[in-house]
């Protein structure tokens, strides 16, 4: 059987990696990932890319060790192919950048960097994806040259994340590349805007984002119990603003909202102009060109990715969307990690030691912010990995997917910034030659020329299961 092929488009933090260690441990003719797209998101883009480059180098410590253990080396399409690794911008479209550092600490992995430092590759790496700082820096340059030695899980490519997705996708076949998107729309946006007829060669988009039925998880957190008088630091921070009181208010001010999950939260433009591409007609969901910034004079031509679409395109975009409502039910407890994880601890598995060091930090992280759940029932919510187990599994008819919805992106709402909006209505809706803006029918909800079209993931072949199935294809139990 021919494997789905991936882009994984991501900005690691902790269900990031875990999700990039199920990809990466698949059987050659499940899954061949092409590429590493890396973003911001959780956190700043070079932390976001240090922490995949830990995570190769854990996984050659890991295969070594099995190697040396008679155990079975896993990780079979990654030791088939390897993937590129390209990185992409370090912000939104057209907002201030956020960063989900306090539930994934300041470097994405719990602090992982600081607490254990000798599990961190040393800084060579960053040449690698600089060839500006090579060209000035011969050390550098020459660490770099000398790094790929040492490194042979994957390659570095120079060009930004979303050229490099239209590369792959303009050299291979239409309707052969799935991008699994688990981080903010912002490199998909891009490579949409540059080209959108390549862009529509992708077979199928699997997003990580939005909240339908469910509250969103773009809120401050919540604070400790007998600690109510101390104000808590917000969970998402305007980077961009100096350090400091104005700072502090801003970011509690502006980062409630209880409707939106994050990576939508986080750039609300790019994933509206990404779904708009799922429309029979992409301008009727497409989001307003904001005002132009500061000293450019009202009236100039947007940037390339703000500017509308083409009228005609050939195709409407396939995505498939995998919300809070569904992601929240997979789990994996502290007990389940625990049962698998310490018979390899005490063997000095270098994967375990490493997993271990950034998800005890995570489940303390998330006891902290629940009342009623202790111990070993702690769970972490398996957002990102779930979108992976769908490309291994899609075949699967135990999937369930509500097809072509009309899901929209709240781009610039006062209340409900990233917010997904759906017509729960029951209206009757027009008829099909019946097109454009009527009296009303705001928004062409009603128009079935109008409005998107996507899938949404509402069941699963395994809700109770998945968490120890993850173990098992991670640590090839």
């Amino acid at each position: 059987m021919a494997p789905r092929k991936i882009i994984i488009d991501t900005d690691p933090g902790v269900d990031d990696i875990l999700a990039l260690l199920l990809a990466f441990t698949t059987l050659p003719e499940e899954l061949e990932v092409l590429l590493v797209s890396v973003t911001y998101g959780n956190i700043d883009v070079q932390n976001c890319l240090r922490n995949v480059v830990s995570l190769f180098y854990h996984i050659e410590k890991e295969i070594a060790w099995r190697q040396g253990q008679g155990r079975s080396t896993g990780f079979d399409t990654l030791r088939k192919t390897k993937p590129l690794v390209a990185v992409g911008p370090d912000h939104p479209l057209n907002d201030d950048m956020l960063m989900a550092d306090f539930f994934h600490g300041r470097d994405g992995l719990g602090g992982i960097h600081a607490t254990h430092p000798h599990m961190t590759p040393d800084e060579a790496w960053k040449g690698l994806f600089n060839a500006e700082e090579q060209a000035k820096d011969p050390e550098m340059a020459a660490m770099a040259a000398e790094l790929p030695k040492h490194t042979s899980l994957f390659e570095v490519s120079n060009l930004p994340a979303h050229l490099e997705m239209l590369r792959l996708l303009r050299e291979s076949e239409p309707d052969t590349i799935t991008i699994v998107a688990i981080g903010p729309l912002t490199n998909l946006a891009m490579a949409a805007a540059e080209d959108p007829e390549t862009f529509l060669r992708v077979r199928e988009v699997v997003v990580m984002g939005g909240t339908i039925d469910q509250a969103g998880n773009v809120s401050p957190p919540t604070p400790p119990p007998r600690q109510e008088h101390v104000t808590p630091e917000p969970r998402y921070r305007l980077i961009k603003q100096p350090p400091g009181p104005i700072r502090n208010l801003l970011n509690v001010r502006n980062q409630i909202t209880p409707l939106a999950e994050f990576n939508t939260f986080a750039d609300a433009y790019a994933a509206a102009r990404v779904y708009a591409l799922t429309s029979p007609n992409p301008h009727t969901t497409l989001p307003p060109t904001p005002p132009a910034p500061p000293g450019i004079p009202e009236g100039e031509a947007p940037p390339p990715f703000l500017a509308p679409y083409p009228d005609k395109l050939s195709k409407r975009l396939n995505v498939t969307l995998f919300p809070l409502d569904i992601t929240e039910r997979h789990l994996l407890t502290r007990g389940e990690y625990r049962k698998t994880v310490t018979p390899l601890l005490d063997a000095k598995s270098p994967l375990a030691e490493w997993t271990e060091a950034f998800l005890s930090s995570t489940f303390d992280k998330v006891e902290s912010l629940q009342r009623d759940v202790t111990g070993d029932a702690v769970a972490l919510q398996l957002h990102d990995p779930l979108c992976v187990w769908y490309c291994m599994s899609a075949d699967d008819s135990r999937w369930e997917l509500k097809q072509d919805e009309d899901i929209r992106i709240e781009a610039s709402g006062q209340w409900t910034r990233g917010m997904c909006v759906v017509d729960k209505r029951t209206r009757k809706k027009r008829e099909d030659s019946d097109v454009g803006e009527r009296p009303g029918d705001s928004g062409n909800w009603l128009s079935n020329q109008a409005g998107n079209r996507l899938s949404r993931c509402v069941g699963t072949p395994g809700e109770k299961t998945f968490g120890c199935y993850m173990l098992k294809r991670i640590f090839a139990l």
